[in-house]
């Protein structure tokens, strides 16, 4: 379950059946009424810079594969950045949330390895549940990773990483809605060699990174590649341990099989286990101390339980076979495996009252056949098709003392029939907390039915997703003359899916007592006796199944203007595929929903080029999303549910550019510019509830900028000097637009600097993170929100240390 509200089937599971047991409860007892702070990637140690580029990092000159084919980056006619490994290692990136600092029009929050939010353009996908599609893909060498709780790696021993912004279903297939993340790992390749980063820093931080490549023999090479990385929670927790910390341990081992003059198979292994401690979920009641900072200690009652445990598994086999001199068979197969279990306070607080469970599992294979013609002529192109296979769960335990739910509900209670509250409890709400800031518990019964709360209570939920894909797709550029070309591509789909919710009811002797006490009250409605606190019983495993078919597609045109200039304009049209949703009723009875799927339409024109003999590059973009039939999460009837909201647009301007002023001296500058809202008024002329509003985790205004300074000194050393600077404008963190959870705009400053040895062999150097240790808050509102506990997160404080690498 992602605590930042994603999750539909706990929200309205959650407020459906309170609401209903609380005007029960209301009900029952009515004849007896009547007798009787600063404003809040983040950036974490990462490896030690390699020698520092003599010229500008200059993207535009990096071969990429986004459009299935080896392409200069100028000449793709797409608004793509792709990043080397040598500029990720330059500015210290390892972490997926750090990449989305310096990519323009990326954003991506990490709650957890777990919940991660990721968003290009505007549009965010963060829903951990089993059965709900995505909006952005995330693809590791060519295998589709894009589920939420799998979707976060460690980012070493990288060849590039390619941002695709915009639809790409065409080229990356279903859930490639808003744009894809294409990470590529470095290869075995011929050649003997190998290089190492090891770093320490403060909150205890070390990181191990390596490699090893060699021969094997004449047609087999073999490569591995290690991570080790950890620090201690930036948090302490009054309770126990520590909190926003890492563990994550990681391995790679690859070979390239060649089979033929130009065929040859890659077979890349990795795995991945992460164990950080839990993450601060923090509420504004005052901790054991009488502390409401938010950016100071937590008191999570949990303690040291908090925390993940996650496990991830990947094979991937990839061919290239040169059938002719005009045609090549590539062929991506892919199996994966991931285990998570993840417990979080939700009311980030010292009282035992929402603590819940994460626990994911899910297995996928795929496969996909393309072919590529290129005969030198005026038309290139490629056709194939793809097999996707998943199949996962969630379950989301919850664990409560019922002692302290019951002083929460009060308020709720009160607001419904202030009448019948004033006799149970009196005209004030009980605090939550006594004077000592301990959890406040006046009462072990219900007053007036002498019903027992339950200390212990235990219920959940789990839910279940299984997708089976089929597509075939086409692709092609017609070169009309030497100046224009004309690509076109086209991508159907028939998806098979099916989803499944069960609740768990309470069990035992001591089993959950609000709930049944709210169901007798309520016991001439539908003659419930339901046991749960929070979630309405389906009694047993709800099951449903929809078959949909689509078509995503592109159509470019562009224009080599001279040698150093390309532009291009696009329409291309974007899917999120039907979502199929379950809402529970109290009495036990459930509505089955189709979401139509959401489209989007991006009309875009761009243009790339260079200037002052290749050292200038700038890479432009304009671009108008339209959207029809936009899913969120609506407040409907005391409850939360995902809807059709309608409308939505983002008009926008991207820019990438870099100057290298000498060989020693040069910088970047990225900027994005969104304008990401709630249309008015829906396709059917009606008002929308969520009207102007900005989307969430979408700032107006997001800008990276760096130098890159080398400066030769005697005997085969240099010193380097890379500070970095990354802002961006307000962010909302719920489409609702509530003032209380918003983050002001905010940039963060990072340095990495030092002395190579050696020709660049050796490099000891030093690196800081967030060096004005500024506070800020990378989430806010969370599940507390709806028990009137907001949690809020405070992202990475400064971080710095030494860091030591070399190569061979």
């Amino acid at each position: 379950m992602s605590n930042s509200k994603a999750d539909v089937g706990v929200l309205a599971s959650r407020r459906t059946w309170l609401s209903w047991s609380i005007q029960c409860l209301l009900l029952g007892m009515a004849p007896l009424a009547v007798q009787a702070q600063d404003q809040p990637s983040a950036n974490t140690p990462a490896p030690a810079s390699t020698p520092a580029p003599t010229s500008a990092v200059n993207l535009n000159r990096i071969v990429v594969t986004a459009q299935k084919r080896e392409q200069q980056e100028k000449d793709v006619p797409i608004s793509i950045s792709a990043y080397s490994g040598n500029f990720l290692k330059t500015l210290g990136i390892t972490h997926m949330d750090d990449l989305g600092r310096y990519a323009p029009g990326v954003q991506i929050q990490v709650q957890s390895p777990n919940t991660p939010s990721i968003a290009i353009r505007g549009i965010t996908t963060d829903d951990t549940s089993a059965n709900t599609p995505g909006r952005v893909s995330v693809f590791q060498d060519g295998v589709d990773i894009s589920r939420a709780v799998g979707s976060i790696v460690a980012l070493y021993d990288m060849d590039r990483i390619e941002v695709l912004r915009g639809p790409q279903g065409t080229l990356f297939g279903r859930g490639a809605e808003s744009g894809a993340l294409s990470l590529i790992d470095n290869k075995a390749n011929d050649t003997t060699s190998g290089g190492f980063t090891t770093e320490f820093g403060n909150y205890d931080s070390r990181m191990f990174t390596g490699f090893f490549n060699t021969p094997l023999s004449a047609d087999v090479d073999a490569r591995v590649a290690v991570y080790d990385s950890e620090h201690e929670g930036y948090i302490q927790n009054l309770a126990g341990g520590t909190l926003d910390g890492e563990d994550t341990k990681a391995v790679r081992a690859s070979l390239h099989v060649k089979t033929g003059e130009q065929s040859s198979i890659d077979l890349v292994a990795n795995y991945q286990y992460d164990t950080p401690p839990g993450t601060d979920f923090r509420s504004l009641l005052p901790d054991s101390q009488g502390s409401t900072n938010v950016f100071g200690a937590a008191d999570l009652n949990e303690g040291g339980a908090l925390g993940i445990r996650r496990k991830v598994y990947s094979l991937a086999a990839l061919g290239s076979f040169q059938l002719s001199d005009d045609w090549t068979l590539n062929t991506t197969t892919g199996l994966r495996r991931l285990d998570s279990n993840e417990e979080f306070d939700a009311d980030g607080s010292q009282l035992d009252m929402l603590n819940f469970g994460n626990h994911s599992r899910t297995h996928q294979a795929s496969q996909e056949i393309r072919f590529n013609y290129d005969s030198g002529g005026r038309f290139t192109g490629f056709f194939g098709a793809n097999f996707f296979y998943e199949n996962g769960s969630q379950a989301v335990p919850f664990n409560t003392d019922e002692r302290s739910l019951l002083i929460d509900l009060i308020p709720l209670a009160r607001s419904l029939d202030p009448g019948v509250v004033n006799l149970l409890f009196g005209p004030t709400d009980p605090p939550l907390l006594t004077p000592n800031f301990q959890p406040n518990q006046p009462y072990s019964v219900i007053p007036l039915l002498n019903t027992p709360l339950n200390p212990d209570e235990k219920e959940g939920f789990e839910n279940y997703g299984s997708t089976r894909s089929y597509e075939v797709f086409a692709d092609g550029t017609f070169h009309i003359n030497d100046s224009f070309d004309i690509t076109g591509g086209l991508r159907a789909s028939r998806e098979d899916i099916t989803a499944g919710y069960q609740v768990f009811n309470a069990t035992g002797p001591n089993a959950a007592s609000i709930g049944p006490a709210f169901a007798l009250f309520g016991a001439g409605v539908n003659g419930i006796t339901a046991p749960n606190d929070l979630f309405a019983p389906t009694n047993g495993k709800l099951i449903g199944a929809k078959s949909t078919n689509s078509v995503v597609g592109r159509l470019i045109g562009s224009w080599r203007v001279n040698d150093d200039i390309n532009a291009y304009v696009s329409v291309s049209r974007g899917r999120r595929p039907d979502a199929l949703t379950f809402n529970v009723n109290p009495n036990g009875s459930y509505t089955k929903e189709v979401l139509p799927a959401e489209t989007l339409w991006n009309y875009e024109v761009g243009v790339k080029g260079s200037a002052d003999e290749g050292k200038f590059v700038y890479d432009l973009s304009a671009f108008y999303y339209k959207y029809t039939n936009f899913q969120s999460q609506v407040y409907q009837n005391g409850q939360y549910i995902a809807v059709n909201s309608g409308r939505a647009h983002a008009p926008g301007f991207e820019t990438s550019l870099q100057q290298e002023f000498t060989s020693e001296l040069s910088a970047f500058l990225n900027y994005s510019y969104l304008h990401a809202r709630f249309d008015d008024t829906d396709q059917n002329g009606n008002p929308q509830q969520y009207a102007g509003n900005h989307l969430r985790l979408a700032p107006d205004n997001t800008v990276s900028l760096g130098l890159l300074w080398n400066v030769p000194l005697a005997a085969d050393r240099a010193f380097y000097f890379r500070p970095s600077y990354t802002w961006r404008s307000k962010v909302y963190f719920e489409d609702d637009n509530n003032p209380n959870y918003v983050q002001a705009g905010y940039g963060l400053l990072n340095l990495r600097t030092g002395v190579t040895f050696d020709k660049g062999r050796w490099d000891l150097g030093i690196w800081g993170s967030n060096l004005a240790n500024k506070k800020y808050l990378i989430d806010a509102g969370n599940t507390g929100e709806d028990f009137n506990l907001p949690t809020y997160i405070p992202g990475a404080p400064r971080t710095y240390g030494i860091s030591i690498s070399g190569k061979f």
